[in-house]
Formats: structure tokens, C-alpha cells, sequence
């Protein structure tokens, strides 16, 4: 009697996990269909220009589309080591803006380029013109961070770095920056690749992933009903 007891109390719990956990992924889908929604209203909202760059309100900004003119802050630039694009790995390269009319800079995350297969540490050659720019993209966070490996260039002071923080960033080139960065689309420049990744992970891989869950519910319901009922019943039965 114990027995069946822990039996049915082991797969009760078992199944409610599962269900829970097939409910956590459906809802995950519905807050990342939500998020979609909210980048595409931001992103069809009218272009900001320098002057309409928000400090105070730059989490409202966050996706839009902007237009921006300023300087590139080449000393500045730093390469982000180990970014994956297309399968291949490479750098982000990234530069600080200094905002035409206005004191603050921003951050720009021009494109991704491939890394040298033989050495490592050899960056690419990038042009950066000294006269005024005017650039294309859309507002997002900073560079997202990955877990720190060791590298020749991966200290402060280093154009190779696995991450940067704004705040830190801002400190060590002495630039007033946005608390936002640009995912700059446009012009193009080569060898810079900009086939940035949708801010938004796939919707169906929450489905698919509920749908694992909820079929593993039902397996344990259906073991516990095919040996703990069914069976012992065909077993008593004349």
C-alpha cells in the first residue's frame, strides 16, 4: 500500500513540474511576442536626430531609428573578441561618436569583421575619416557580455577586448557617452558586415520547447495510468 502511494504521489508531483514548466514556456512566448510588438512600434516612430537624443529618456528610445552627424573618436575604438556572425567568428568593431552640437558622444557598434585564422591578435584595417559623418541605425543596450577569456588585449588600454561597459568605458576615454549604443546599418562600409541579429528570439522555439514538456506530463500520466491501473485490472480480470 505504501508503495502505490508513493507511486501516485511521485507522479503527481512529476507531472505537475512538467505542466508547470510547459506553462512557464507558453508565457515566455507571449512576453517575447509582446516585446516584437513594442520594437516595431518603436522602430516605425520618425528618425531621431542629435538634438533629440534623450539622456533622461533614453530607455523610451531604446529601438528607434536615428540619423546622427558627428566625429569618429578613432583612438577610442576597441574590437570585441569572439562574436560570433554567419558561423564564422570575428569582432564587433566599435567607436565613439562625438555628437555634432552637443557635448556627449555615443557608442557605435559599426559591423562585425572577420578575425585572422593565423594570428589571432591582427586586427583589421578599418577606415575611420576625421571629418564630419553622418550615420544610420537604430538605439540598442550596450554589447551584450560574454564570459571573460584571457587574451594579449583584453585589459583596459587595449583596442581587443571581450566586453565593455559604458560606465567604465566612459571613464577610460574621457568622453561623456549616451547610455545607449547605435547598431549602425547604414552607409555601408567594407569589410564591416552589418547583419545585426533580431533583438527578439524566435517565438516557435518557446512553442517547441512547451511542447516537450507537456508530452513528457503526459507520458508520466499515461505510464501511471497504464501500469497502476490498467494493467493490474486486465491482470484481475477473468
Amino acid at each position: 500500500m505504501r508503495c502505490r502511494a508513493f507511486i501516485f504521489i511521485s507522479a503527481l508531483v512529476s507531472a505537475l513540474i512538467l505542466a508547470r514548466l510547459g506553462w512557464w514556456q507558453l508565457g515566455r512566448a507571449l512576453e517575447k511576442q509582446a516585446l516584437g510588438s513594442a520594437i516595431a512600434a518603436q522602430e516605425n516612430k520618425p528618425v531621431l536626430s542629435n538634438a533629440e537624443l534623450s539622456v533622461a529618456h533614453a530607455p523610451d528610445q531604446l529601438h528607434q531609428r536615428v540619423r546622427l552627424r558627428g566625429y569618429w573618436q578613432a583612438s577610442s575604438t576597441v574590437f570585441l573578441d569572439n562574436r560570433p556572425m554567419a558561423s564564422r567568428v570575428g569582432f564587433i568593431v566599435v567607436t565613439p561618436l562625438k555628437l555634432e552640437g552637443r557635448e556627449q558622444a555615443i557608442v557605435v557598434q559599426r559591423g562585425w569583421v572577420a578575425r585572422d585564422a593565423l594570428q589571432r591578435t591582427r586586427l583589421p584595417d578599418i577606415v575611420t575619416p576625421h571629418t564630419l559623418v553622418e550615420i544610420e541605425g537604430r538605439l540598442a543596450p550596450q554589447p551584450s557580455a560574454l564570459l571573460e577569456l584571457q587574451s594579449p588585449g583584453n585589459v583596459d588600454g587595449m583596442p581587443i577586448r571581450q566586453n565593455i561597459t559604458l560606465n567604465a568605458y566612459a571613464q577610460e576615454t574621457g568622453l561623456s557617452l549616451l547610455p545607449l549604443t547605435v547598431l549602425q546599418q547604414a552607409p555601408a562600409q567594407a569589410p564591416l558586415v552589418r547583419e545585426w541579429p533580431s533583438p527578439v528570439v524566435r517565438v516557435h522555439t518557446h512553442y517547441g520547447y512547451a511542447f516537450q514538456w507537456f508530452a513528457m506530463c503526459a507520458l508520466v500520466v499515461g505510464l501511471y495510468v497504464w501500469f497502476q491501473i490498467i494493467r493490474p485490472w486486465r491482470e484481475r480480470a477473468p
